[in-house]
């Protein structure tokens, strides 16, 4: 018998015959006070839709990369009420056992403007002041970024941010840095789901949110000191205050136009002009299918129309959260040329290394890095080479970039960029995260440098940058797999391909060199077969090295359902004929889809679907 809001349900009139299931069910209505879905799993037990419970109250949300993400709704398998308290739970017990001082270091907690984001960070609050331990809560909405840089900034323990970061208006996630203003890594993430599940049961006050009133709003401080640290970026205050530079911004119903606009503000950029249909939040999205910048032409409809309207030639575009940056410039013919998360790599590398340079003309290179992930362009790497500095890749994630960069600079180096080709930026390491604050600002400052001192454009400016290190042609794109079985039948095809652990020699007439399997731990390209970044049996990652020079990686996304690819062919800056190179990746490129993907066979929906 369970108890709901007072009524007592009999949860033995409607008995699934399933005792886990029947334990789970029980467990729920007795457990969750939030009367939607509780009523929601009742109505699932009167109707008997036995199905539709197991798939609810069966499967959990598994703390992985930054936290979980997932649909909001009832059940265990979702984003609800319930599930973040238990998360919250397993969260404080595994930071008092790791780190006793966190009661008085303390968390930090934000949320974006999402459907339950605010109460869903309250909730996380309280579990951690029923344990004694400082919260810091954030009073109003704020960028992801400023978590990051609030834990370094007051010595917190852990940060939490309440956010879905561009997922369609139906998700919601839990997304949790560490000491270092990083995101968490292994063995933490399996430790915290251990913690979860030992404290499930929610605690004496898990449901009182007036505790929320012991908690300190950090939102003036973090918020001052974010905009001193970006006023140390701005490389020629009066080529700004003298630019004619004309800018749209879209934050896409998210939470970005006040601050990016203060950005901008702080800056001294005059001539802003945001998209007024998406610049308040706005938790369903209303003017877009999806609010991810990244997808380009369709998202970014109104922003052009904004751009024509005010004469704009530069367009910059932050995901709800406002820690990715999509870009965008006018060309001669009128149109706009929406940049890939690449090609604005390369503009920030350039730029990041030449303002460095610029500043610190003592500073040795040697003591300089940047870092893209292994599916990004290897631009930085040919910069990196020609300058002196030093290139580093990690696995894909700004876990990874984000802690690399927090070990380097533990050991006096300088970490001057990283990023990764899903619009991703880190400029700096203020914020050990993608940060579409300062890569708004970063390229703004770049565009107008480039129009005052060669009256030359961003697309301009990137020939040249490829004509100084090598042109990189690359193609990335995705399908979408909602069976994870099927996901995992694709790559174990590709490892067994002419029997057990036997990968493709070829696709066509393209022969293969390498093979590096991230998901076994397998690079016939080492001496040992042990590949040098880590691997994971839970992902899945392949990469595969052509003799003609392409390097094509197929990954399993960890936040979405879609299989990724991603591409590139490198020239020498001596090779003039780039459309050859182009010809031949496109010709790949649709090959290696229909014979290692094989769309139609798999039921695969491809991005344009």
């Amino acid at each position: 018998m369970a108890t709901n809001g007072g009524e007592l349900f009999t949860v033995s009139e409607s008995l699934s015959g399933d005792h886990a299931l029947d334990t789970k069910i029980s467990e729920w209505l007795t457990f969750d006070k939030n009367p939607t879905t509780n009523a929601a799993i009742k109505n699932l037990v009167i109707n008997k839709e036995y199905k539709s419970l197991e798939k609810h109250l069966l499967n959990r949300l598994t703390f992985g990369t930054a936290g979980i993400r997932g649909k909001m709704g009832p059940g265990y398998c979702a984003m609800n009420d319930l599930v973040i308290i238990q998360t919250s739970q397993g969260l404080a017990q595994y930071l008092l056992s790791y780190d006793p001082e966190c009661k008085q270091n303390g968390v930090v907690i934000g949320y974006d403007g999402r459907h339950n984001s605010e109460r869903f960070a309250q909730r996380a609050a309280v579990a951690f002041l029923q344990k004694n331990i400082r919260v810091y809560l954030f009073s109003r909405m704020v960028p992801t970024p400023f978590v990051a840089f609030g834990v370094k900034l007051l010595g917190a323990t852990a940060g939490i941010v309440i956010t879905a970061s561009h997922n369609p208006k139906d998700d919601n996630g839990y997304k949790v840095y560490f000491s270092n203003g990083a995101q968490i890594k292994s063995p933490h993430d399996e430790n915290i789901q251990k913690c979860i599940e030992e404290n499930l049961t929610p605690w004496d006050d898990a449901w009182n949110t007036q505790l929320i009133a012991n908690c300190s709003d950090p939102f003036e401080q973090v918020f001052n000191s974010y905009y001193e640290d970006l006023k140390l970026r701005i490389f020629d205050k009066s080529l700004i205050s003298n630019s004619d530079l004309r800018i749209t911004h879209t934050s896409l119903h998210g939470v970005g136009h006040t601050f990016v606009t203060e950005a901008f503000k702080v800056l001294n950029f005059k001539h802003i002009f945001p998209v007024e249909e998406q610049k308040e939040p706005h938790p369903d999205f209303p003017t877009v299918t999806f609010p991810n910048p990244e997808e380009g032409k369709g998202v970014l409809d109104l922003s052009i129309k904004t751009a024509n309207l005010t004469n704009s030639s530069l367009i910059v575009a932050n995901d709800p959260d406002v820690d990715r940056l999509a870009v965008a410039e006018r060309q001669e013919d009128g149109n706009f040329r929406i940049f890939t998360g690449n090609e604005v790599g390369a503009l920030l590398g350039w730029w990041l290394w030449f303002t460095f340079q610029s500043k610190n003309p003592d500073k040795p290179a040697s003591d300089c890095y940047m870092i893209a992930s292994a599916v990004s362009s290897k631009i930085l790497a040919a910069i990196a080479r020609k300058e002196g500095f030093n290139f580093i890749e990690t696995l894909t994630g700004f876990k990874w970039m984000g802690n690399k960069s927090d070990e380097l600079i533990k050991n006096g180096k300088i970490v001057l960029f990283a990023y990764e080709e899903a619009i991703g930026y880190m400029c700096g390491s203020k914020v050990l995260d993608k940060d579409g604050i300062t890569a708004a600002v970063e390229i703004s400052q770049l565009a107008a440098y480039l129009k005052a001192t060669k009256n030359a454009t961003l697309a301009e400016h990137l020939l040249e940058i490829y004509k100084m290190y090598g042109y990189h042609y690359t193609i990335a794109s995705y399908f979408l797999c909602y069976d994870p079985n099927t996901t995992k039948s694709i790559f174990d095809r590709l490892s067994n391909y002419e029997g057990p652990n036997s990968y493709p020699k070829a696709v066509e007439n393209y022969k293969i060199t390498r093979v590096r399997d991230l998901t076994r731990g397998f690079d016939s390209g080492t001496a040992d077969h042990k590949p040098e970044l880590p691997s994971s049996s839970s992902s899945f990652m392949l990469t595969f090295y052509f003799e003609n020079g392409v390097t094509l990686t197929i990954r399993a996304s960890g936040t979405e359902p879609k299989i990724k690819y991603y591409s590139e062919m490198i020239a020498s800056p001596e090779e003039n004929d780039w459309s050859q190179i182009e010809n031949t990746l496109r010709d790949m490129i649709e090959v290696v889809i229909k014979e290692f993907l094989q769309p139609e066979q798999n039921g695969l929906l491809s991005k344009s679907d």
